[in-house]
């Protein structure tokens, strides 16, 4: 018998209630099948949270999002919301929830099942066998630096509108050295490579990324592979060469671009999981979230459209990097390989070539099905 793993189940807004039901089947699989023990709760966040608190996240479940050892997430938002005020969008759940654990590594894995290498805008033989890991630094840099803001400019007669916008690209050491250590650690656990991306041909705090996170590789991960790349080179080398990365590392804003650019090679973003990871807690696992990268989808919430496959990825992440069960994330991962291989489709999949069509439900019954193949 395993130890016992604490998970927070959050399922949010729109087709995350769905989706996450599904994720649930494949945790009960695990317990029955593998000897894991999952002591599971369940919350509200985002619109959920306020319809029924009138907050986007309560006290009491960001109180429970800190004890447990990881939360896995759906989705949240929807149209419904938008007239609510900023403080209490249903968004402003999830960033409190990375904010209070400082969650400052978000990983983005972007890999192509053989199955699915015709989805991608790219042609096949660019992506086919794609499997990369973008770790992008999530709670510094210019979406967080000081001073900010939109501000009177009316002096300077050059200034035809009277307005200046400011943003700051603030980085410190410590900052930059916490994520290049993340991103070397999983790197041994990949391909043992990492390229750093930046613009230090342009920016200071380009030259202080590079800089650290060299320091790290030379004193504490000097048998991993570290190269540096411009940013904007690596923008292009995504769409030219992805094959050529194992694990990228980069900070929040040039973070942001180039996952949802590598999210694309892939075909479809409901596909994608991802992972937000701090530092590690008393028992040595790490304050960790999961959660899909697509949105709520409302427009399909409800219908049995949804593709739960990034909620259940998500899962798998959560087992090899919060529960340590490497053995058991992969045979989740090829146990979708091998129903997408067998054609089974979501409506978001199905392609010219046809496929069997099946709702959220019966894809989650085909993966759990065919982990009990082995």
């Amino acid at each position: 018998m395993s130890d016992s793993y604490s998970l927070l189940i959050l399922p949010g807004d729109g087709i995350g209630p769905e989706v996450m039901a599904e994720v649930v089947k494949v945790i009960d699989w695990f317990g029955a099948n593998r000897g894991m023990s999952f002591d599971i709760s369940e919350g509200l966040v985002g619109g959920a949270s306020y319809d029924a608190h009138g907050t986007p996240l309560t006290d009491e479940t960001m109180a429970r999002a800190q004890a447990v050892d990881a939360v896995l997430l759906g989705a949240v938002g929807g149209p419904k919301y938008d007239v609510l005020d900023f403080s209490v969008k249903p968004e402003r759940g999830l960033l409190r929830l990375r904010k209070e654990m400082d969650l400052y590594a978000n990983l983005r894995p972007a890999q192509c099942f053989d199955a699915l290498a015709d989805f991608s805008s790219l042609k096949r033989d660019v992506v086919a066998g794609l499997d990369i890991l973008i770790v992008r630094e999530l709670t510094s840099g210019v979406y967080f630096g000081e001073p900010r803001g939109i501000h009177s400019d009316g002096n300077n007669p050059d200034n035809e509108g009277g307005r200046v916008g400011i943003n700051t690209q603030r980085y410190t050491s410590g900052e930059i050295r916490r994520v290049a250590r993340s991103a070397f650690e999983l790197a041994r656990r990949r391909g043992n490579k990492v390229c750093s991306m930046e613009k230090a041909n342009v920016m200071e705090s380009g030259i202080l990324w590079r800089e650290e996170v060299q320091w790290v590789h030379d004193n504490e991960y000097s048998d991993v592979d570290l190269t540096h790349m411009y940013a904007d080179n690596g923008a292009m080398q995504l769409v030219r060469n992805p094959r050529q990365f194992d694990v990228i590392v980069t900070d929040n804003l040039f973070g942001d671009l180039l996952s949802d650019a590598a999210a694309m090679l892939t075909g479809s973003l409901g596909m994608l999981p991802s992972a937000s990871l701090g530092a590690p807690m008393a028992n040595g696992r790490p304050k960790a979230m999961y959660e899909p990268v697509h949105g709520s989808a409302p427009d399909i919430a409800g219908q049995g459209r949804a593709n739960p496959i990034a909620c259940i990825l998500s899962f798998a992440m959560a087992l090899r990097y919060s529960f340590d069960e490497g053995q058991a994330a992969s045979d989740l991962e090829r146990a979708v390989e091998r129903v997408l291989a067998d054609g089974v489709r979501t409506a978001d999949l199905m392609g010219p070539e046809g496929g069997t069509p099946v709702t959220t439900s019966q894809m989650g019954d085909r993966i759990v099905a065919a982990l009990s193949q082995g």
